[in-house]
């Protein structure tokens, strides 16, 4: 019978832990990269975002535009923090993933499939940011 020692289980918490943290670091970089290339799109005024009627939230393309291409440059220089593991950053991280969910939920009917896409990437970034404790092991629900 084999038994796992204490010091080999914190280990490997402690290597899941990085790979959580690298994996939303990663993700908030793509994230923000494509945020920032969807804000050029809406600033450009391209014809690539569907005009909606009666839509409650109606903003103009070229707003929008500014607030994902402001989102999305917050968003890379949080990641890049990320790759440091440090605490400001997963605090930074989870919030503007959270903004980014957000922005693309008010923007559905201008870009339907992609916001669902990016709204379940911020979910996920979120979700990797938030299980792994302040001392950067990872969070186990195990008594």
């Amino acid at each position: 019978m084999t038994t796992t020692h204490p010091r080999q289980a914190h280990a490997a918490r402690q290597e899941w832990a990085g790979g959580l943290t690298a994996f939303a670091a990663v993700m908030l970089m793509l994230g923000g990269a494509l945020a920032i290339f969807r804000g050029i799109m809406g600033i450009a005024e391209d014809d690539v975002f569907l005009a909606t009627r009666n839509y409650v939230f109606e903003f103009d393309t070229t707003g929008w535009g500014w607030l994902h291409l402001a989102l999305g440059i917050v968003a890379v220089l949080v990641s890049l923090g990320l790759m440091t593991t440090s605490l400001w950053a997963r605090v930074a991280g989870v919030i503007i993933a959270g903004f980014i969910l957000i922005a693309n939920f008010l923007s559905l009917p201008y870009y339907p499939i992609w916001s669902v896409v990016m709204i379940a990437i911020s979910g996920f970034i979120i979700w990797a940011l938030c299980v792994v404790k302040r001392d950067g092991s990872f969070a186990s629900f195990e008594r």
